[in-house]
């Protein structure tokens, strides 16, 4: 699909999580419609800029904790969202140069710049599949996919911000489950995911303005999270509030600014 093709499928009539996302971090990626939903979650959740750069932050070091001290050289990060520097391939492979990565999300506008995605060092490679995390089974068929990760080798599953976009009546922990159940031993899980359990209030504000917005959204306590987690190895600190997990130094955020659960493990 080409770039034009794309953006000629980008609905710009009702805000795009992704591009909501983008305005969260200071991108320029985004429309007016998206800007004005991003402004109202603001209003009602100032901190939403420190939750979406902690996100971000928990990604890198998530990342080079995989590659340095797990062996993985291989990541499939679905709902990447609009590139952002550094994106997870230049995370990974800053480590380790042979890394292999696959993108993949559901939004044109992130196609449209999709070009940014693969950018990869020589000895490494990255592609971009436009897909779904709800149809598991045809992202998981996808030929560029099979092109670029050797599902024999242990591969991390990199979902952060992405699983409160699927309620529970899409089943978002047996898609989970499915997406693991094909990787090998001695792969990985990374997850982030917002969560009420800080200031129920305000996250309830935050689920109405998606709602009505067109986005589904359903944010997660601690234990409803750790389930993402089920017959993996959680590495330590294990689920704790973004900024907490295996910090480069100190932040001066707090647990209720973040409001994000993260954490990591191993398939045994």
């Amino acid at each position: 699909m080409t770039s034009s093709h794309a953006a000629r499928d980008i609905d710009t009539s009702r805000p795009h999580s992704a591009r909501m996302y983008d305005y969260y971090l200071g991108g320029k990626d985004h429309f007016e419609v998206d800007k004005q939903a991003a402004e109202a979650v603001a209003e009602a959740y100032p901190a939403i800029f420190v939750c979406a750069r902690e996100n971000r932050a928990f990604m890198h070091r998530a990342t080079r904790v995989l590659a340095r001290e797990h062996g993985i050289r291989q990541w499939l990060d679905i709902g990447t969202g609009i590139p952002t520097e550094p994106n997870l391939h230049q995370v990974a492979q800053s480590v380790v140069p042979e890394a292999r990565v696959v993108y993949a999300d559901n939004d044109p506008l992130v196609l449209k710049y999709a070009e940014r995605l693969m950018r990869s060092t020589t000895q490494g490679r990255t592609t971009y599949i436009e897909a779904d995390v709800n149809d598991p089974a045809s992202l998981l068929d996808s030929p560029e996919l099979a092109e670029v990760l050797d599902m024999n080798r242990p591969v991390a599953l990199s979902l952060n911000a992405l699983m409160h976009f699927v309620p529970d009546a899409q089943d978002p922990y047996g898609i989970v489950e499915r997406l693991l159940a094909v990787l090998p031993s001695g792969s990985a899980l990374a997850l982030s995911h917002c969560t009420p359990d800080f200031d129920p209030a305000t996250w309830q504000k935050v689920t109405d303005i998606y709602n009505n917005a067109g986005t589904p959204v359903q944010f997660r306590s601690k234990q409803d999270v750790a389930r993402f987690f089920d017959g993996l190895d959680l590495l330590e600190p294990g689920i704790s509030v973004g900024h907490r997990w295996r910090p480069d130094g100190e932040s001066s955020a707090t647990d209720a600014e973040v409001s994000l659960w993260t954490g990591v493990g191993i398939k045994p």
